[in-house]
């Protein structure tokens, strides 16, 4: 079997803060990490490495020549080969032309390692939370796709996923080639090993420039294939204050809370 995940390297959301006066972030001295809900992608892929050995895992991400580190550690957790996409033409680009240069760019690597029976992506990205990329890759590949996934096993032409859903988990069987999007399962990501922490260290991992796609659209990419544009960020205003409610029951609790709201006139 054949698996291609797709990363992103972002910013630890845990140490952005934001400027008082911009109202933008502040990157500066704030560690990149691998985007969580790609590493449940890559231990969903691994598992299935567990059941079949000869499974290759092949993880592709776009962004600077700094996302490297994150290709390789993903390298020393389970991919066994890593690629970089990377150019001055491809930034600026939202969504819609990332997942655009990245199902080229899967095509473009299948040239090398074969087709991808699947791809997994995390559900959203942390640094922007839209989670539109893997459902647009299937897209542009005209693949079909399981979103919110849990878990993953391969079957016979294809893979049986534990979808999270509103009103329980449900487990559907999709046919390869096809798209699946990873959300957080019960289980955390496995840690690397030493051995295989040397072995990334050493990695050569190729970059897929413009050049790489001679044939792109290139309305679709960069600033000028982006639809989507960002007017103004800010941080909301909270209102401080506020009633705590203690009760002995959480009949009396609710019994007090109806009285506030009547006195407040909110019901």
């Amino acid at each position: 079997m054949n698996i291609l995940v797709c990363v992103k390297q972002v910013p630890d959301t845990t140490m952005i803060k934001i400027d008082p006066v911009t109202n933008t972030l502040i990157r500066d001295g704030v560690p990149s990490v691998v985007n969580p809900f790609d590493g449940y992608a890559l231990e969903a892929a691994a598992r299935i490495k567990d059941q079949a050995p000869d499974t290759k895992i092949v993880v592709v991400s776009m962004g600077p020549e700094q996302a490297k580190n994150a290709l390789k550690e993903c390298l020393a957790i389970a991919a066994d080969k890593a690629y970089l996409v990377s150019g001055q033409t491809f930034g600026g680009s939202d969504t819609l032309a990332t997942s655009y240069i990245l199902s080229r760019a899967i095509r473009k690597i299948e040239e090398v390692e074969g087709r991808f029976d699947a791809i997994f992506c995390g559900k959203q990205a942390i640094d922007g939370d839209t989670a539109q990329v893997g459902p647009e890759i299937a897209e542009w590949l005209s693949c079909p796709q399981v979103t919110y996934g849990l878990s993953a096993e391969a079957v016979e032409d294809g893979l049986e996923v534990v979808k999270e859903g509103d009103d329980g988990n449900q487990i559907i069987g999709i046919d390869f080639p096809c798209v699946v999007t990873f959300t957080k399962p019960s289980w955390d990501p496995r840690y690397p090993t030493i051995k295989r922490k040397m072995a990334a260290n050493r990695a050569e991992i190729p970059t897929l420039g413009e050049d790489a796609f001679p044939d792109i659209d290139t309305s679709r990419i960069g600033l000028k294939g982006s639809p989507t544009k960002v007017k103004k960020t800010f941080v909301p205003q909270r209102k401080k204050g506020g009633v705590l409610i203690q009760e002995e029951s959480a009949a009396e609790a609710a019994q007090k809370l109806t009285i506030l709201l009547g006195e407040a006139h909110i019901i």
